[in-house]
């Protein structure tokens, strides 16, 4: 079994700036549970990037550097644990992603650069996901498994079980992860996954993610779903699950583990629920202002960090200003590179056809 990475000489510096004397406090404590605190504190500068990313992006929305914003501040604990423990790499014998339009916290702390992120808010040619076409958080990396993100809401669950079928009959480890939010699981989608990853004798190892976070763009959640949780509709097609704070990073990187592993050893799937917060509002749509009312993970995770004298005041100051700075240095960058052209409209948008006797040349060769 794939266990989570183990701390690293990085994970006890940050920037060549050596921390506090955390190697004196090892772990940090959640309930019954602990991560040692080289791993907090990698997972809490990664959370600080992301957090700078999104607001940069907001920023880039409100002030014409971009367009429509979309994305997930007040998710970065979950994220961020679950991209650190994705099996990353291409093929069957690798972990599937099947994301949704909330998840720069999972690329980044899988190693996505910044720019690649603001390429695609600024439309730029240089978008490696989409060449400009998609809105923000539309990813594709064929190298690291990540399926195309689509806008139409969880059709992604209804995908997952395609590459969980590969994944199943190749053997193997390679788990088929699925991300949405809580209002889309009223769709068909998300129980055409349960029910294709439960067929007799035909068990898919999918681990299917809902992050909650209570809304569906401005209807509570409270007010549509009577059941206990989400994850408890799998009760009746056998589907183990867990609900977890995805505001507790120990908590979540902990249910992460076991829902890894329970899809690795049983290739079976598995639900598992994250409560979020949703810091920003849903889009654009709604103005992306700050919810001053809703529990910031990372300030959580930065006071625990500090009342363990794992960090002090100053060097999360330093983190957060290095981050701000690198995403402004990345938009910089961005915005001196090319636009789309007309001529680019159909470029890198239909394969190769022997039938296909109205458009025969449309293909022009896949992405560089």
């Amino acid at each position: 079994m794939t266990t989570p990475r183990e701390d690293s000489e990085e994970d006890y510096s940050i920037r060549g700036i050596q921390t506090a004397k955390f190697l004196d406090y090892p772990e940090l404590h959640s309930k019954d549970e602990s991560l040692s605190a080289g791993m907090c504190l990698k997972i809490y500068k990664t959370m600080a990037r992301v957090r700078a990313l999104e607001q940069r992006t907001i920023k880039m929305s409100k002030s014409g550097e971009g367009y429509f914003w979309v994305g997930g501040p007040g998710e970065e604990a979950f994220n961020v644990c679950l991209g650190l423990q994705v099996h990353k790499g291409r093929g069957p014998a690798f972990d599937y992603l099947h994301l949704h339009y909330r998840s720069a916290g999972v690329m980044m702390a899988m190693g996505m650069p910044m720019a690649d992120h603001f390429r695609q808010m600024a439309m730029k040619l240089t978008d490696r996901h989409s060449k400009g076409r998609n809105f923000v958080g539309h990813y594709a990396i064929p190298e690291w498994n990540v399926v195309p993100v689509s806008s139409v809401i969880e059709v992604q669950y209804t995908m997952a079980p395609g590459t969980a079928i590969v994944q199943k009959r190749h053997g193997g480890e390679g788990v088929s992860v699925v991300t949405g939010g809580d209002a889309g699981t009223a769709e068909g989608d998300f129980t055409s996954c349960m029910i294709w990853s439960t067929r007799p004798n035909q068990a898919l190892p999918v681990l299917m993610i809902v992050t909650n976070n209570g809304f569906g763009i401005s209807t509570a959640a409270n007010t549509q779903h009577g059941e206990s949780s989400i994850a408890a509709r799998g009760n009746a097609f056998g589907i183990p699950g867990e609900v977890v704070d995805g505001n507790d990073v120990i908590a979540c990187w902990w249910a992460i583990y076991r829902a890894f592993d329970y899809c690795r050893t049983t290739r079976r799937p598995y639900i598992l629920e994250a409560k979020v917060s949703r810091l920003h509002g849903h889009s654009s749509s709604s103005g992306a202002s700050r919810v001053s009312t809703e529990a910031d993970c990372i300030t959580l995770l930065e006071e625990k960090l500090i009342a363990n004298k794992i960090l002090n005041r100053e060097t999360a100051e330093m983190i957060h200003q290095q981050a701000s700075d690198e995403a402004d240095t990345a938009v910089d960058q961005v915005m001196q590179e090319a636009d789309p052209t007309a001529d680019d409209v159909n470029r890198y948008t239909f394969a190769p056809s022997r039938w296909d006797v109205i458009y025969p040349d449309d293909y022009t060769g896949l992405p560089s």
